[in-house]
């Protein structure tokens, strides 16, 4: 026999009780020198612990979930080369000259993670038996221990060594997988359910059918002391996946530790579709801080821009085939109508909303824009009014023409002021914006309103056109209503909406009398500004609308 060597856990410098989250290697495996036999993963880092030599492993110390430290051993390592360890070798591969006598020593129970609870039943099915009994394995020192994925149903077909399901304590995760190949049936555990060692999962049935049964052959002989002779008969079984993988959603594989996946459910990142850079294209804490970073900074092409059903964690509406109820026709998009819904999309979900109501009394206003209308000069509407009144509400409470940093550390305060008005077209709704308000007088944006009004409608408006804006306003008064929630414009962080004024009766002190009263709606990200600030801002702007003679102070 070849010299043994204690395989331990080497230097890890500051760290300690680390859990391993990868085991490479088993009893009897031949490994080289440097190979990976396990990986252990903190908090902070990732690390393979590599084998000092060539050789044959012997008696496994190790097993997924457990922490280990500097000097832990880890197993130990046969030399290769010596006649008596050559034979054992290919046992773990089918072979057939792998007689009893070369298994000396029978895998230790702590070895196998189902030795409690699946051992029998191996036995049972190397010589005919058909049904096995998974329970939870022994997790150590943790119990009561939330499921927190379920990867199967009943009647799904599972492959020895395939995860069944996810555990989540405050500490670690851990997966179950399968003890043999069979179809899942009489599931006892869903999602959200505590489990401790010993809990029934499932039974498996059909484990010994087909060609499945010389599978666990090699184990059975080692518990019972007969030859391994049957696999020779059998197709070399699939290479189990890493204990880590997991099957998410999309049906891809994601190749991460507990911590990186903790993390990436907190920041609700697919695994599945982020880059791994660790070793064996493993994904590490970086790479989904470094994907999330170039999801909120990249700039999307308008084909990608359209949202899909569901994302984020947000179930997708389910689908209807509606020519079940009646005949349909199916009518596609406009452009500008895509790229505006998914704009829309975003802000409303990025951006915690609040819309505060109020209203203007613009009897004098009114008036005023009536008779100037009526001078020859240029057509007033009552936008320009709106917007400039906006403008110095702003000079008042600068924070509605801010923006939130993308970080959100802190805001950045615009020296300009540039207003972007909501036009209607035939293909959409789109948001041109009229730069340098605080410097134009009403005729001034009354002329350039108009223009770029006209400009939509006639879908000549360039990019430059509607970029820039610090805030937004959306008028309905040619329309109709009352009060509404516009959607706040992101990265803008306010938007008013601006209704139809009615005529009503409004107590002077003495009387009740007839004024024409505008509905405003402003809606505002409440991560920048708070219920107070923007009560001050609507009723400053009310003032403004009620008396305009404060619009050139």
């Amino acid at each position: 026999m070849g010299n043994l060597i204690d395989v331990q856990v080497p230097d890890l410098g500051d760290f300690k009780d680390i859990p391993v989250i990868e085991l490479l290697v088993k009893d009897g495996d031949t490994v080289e020198k440097d190979q990976a036999l396990l990986v252990l993963e903190s908090d902070k880092s990732t690390m393979e612990v590599p084998s000092p030599g060539s050789g044959i492993v012997r008696g496994l110390k190790v097993k997924l979930g457990d922490k280990l430290s500097k000097g832990d051993r880890i197993c130990r390592l046969e030399g290769e080369g010596a006649a008596p360890a050559a034979k054992p070798a290919p046992a773990a591969k089918p072979a057939t000259e792998a007689p009893a006598p070369a298994k000396k020593e029978s895998k230790p129970a702590s070895a196998d993670l189902f030795a409690d609870s699946s051992a029998p039943a191996k036995v049972a099915a190397a010589s005919g038996g058909g049904t096995l009994v998974v329970t939870v394995p022994d997790l150590g020192d943790f119990k009561d221990i939330p499921i927190i994925e379920l990867l199967v149903k009943d009647g799904d077909s599972v492959e020895k060594d395939q995860t069944l399901l996810v555990l989540e304590s405050d500490k670690s995760t851990m997966e179950v997988p399968s003890p043999g190949s069979g179809v899942v049936r009489g599931l006892k555990v869903k999602v959200g359910d505590k489990v401790s060692k010993g809990h029934a999962l499932l039974s498996l049935e059909g484990v010994a059918g087909g060609g499945e049964a010389p599978k666990p052959a090699p184990k059975a002989a080692a518990v019972t002391g007969k030859p391994a002779e049957e696999p020779s008969k059998a197709e070399p079984p699939p290479a189990a996946k890493p204990a880590e993988d997991i099957v998410v959603a999309s049906g891809t594989v994601a190749h991460a530790g507990p911590a990186t996946r903790k993390f990436a459910r907190e920041l609700g990142v697919d695994l599945a579709r982020v880059p791994g850079s660790g070793p064996k294209n493993r994904v590490v804490i970086e790479d989904v801080q470094k994907y999330v970073k170039q999801q909120m900074t990249a700039s999307p092409s308008p084909e990608s821009r359209v949202p899909s059903p569901g994302g984020s964690g947000i179930p997708p509406i389910p689908v209807q085939d509606f020519s079940n109820y009646g005949e349909i026709e199916e009518k596609p998009l406009a452009r500008i109508r895509k790229l505006s819904s998914a704009h829309l999309t975003r802000s409303w979900l990025n951006v915690p909303h609040v819309t505060q109501h109020d209203e203007a009394d613009i009897t004098e206003l009114e008036a005023f824009r009536k008779s100037a209308s009526e001078d020859g000069g240029v057509k007033l509407t009552l936008l320009p009014f709106v917007m400039k009144a906006v403008s110095v509400a702003i000079r008042q409470y600068p924070e509605f023409g801010s923006s939130l940093s993308p970080d959100g550390g802190s805001l950045i305060m615009k020296k300009y002021c540039h207003v972007g008005f909501a036009a209607d077209t035939p293909n959409g709704l789109v948001v041109p914006v009229v730069r340098d308000v605080w410097s134009k007088s009403i005729t001034q944006l009354a002329t350039e309103t108009a223009e770029l009004a006209k400009k939509a409608r006639d879908a000549k408006l360039g990019p430059n056109d509607m970029r820039g804006g610090c805030f937004s306003i959306s008028s309905l008064g040619g329309i109709g209503g009352s009060y509404f929630t516009p959607i706040v414009n992101a990265p803008e962080v306010g938007i008013l909406g601006v209704s139809r004024g009615v005529i009503k009766p409004v107590w002077d002190g003495k009387a009740f009398q007839p004024r024409l009263m505008l509905p405003l709606s402003l809606s505002y990200d409440h991560r920048v500004i708070d219920g107070a600030y923007a009560a001050r801002f609507i009723v400053a702007l009310g003032r403004l609308l009620g008396d305009i003679r404060r619009l050139s102070l």
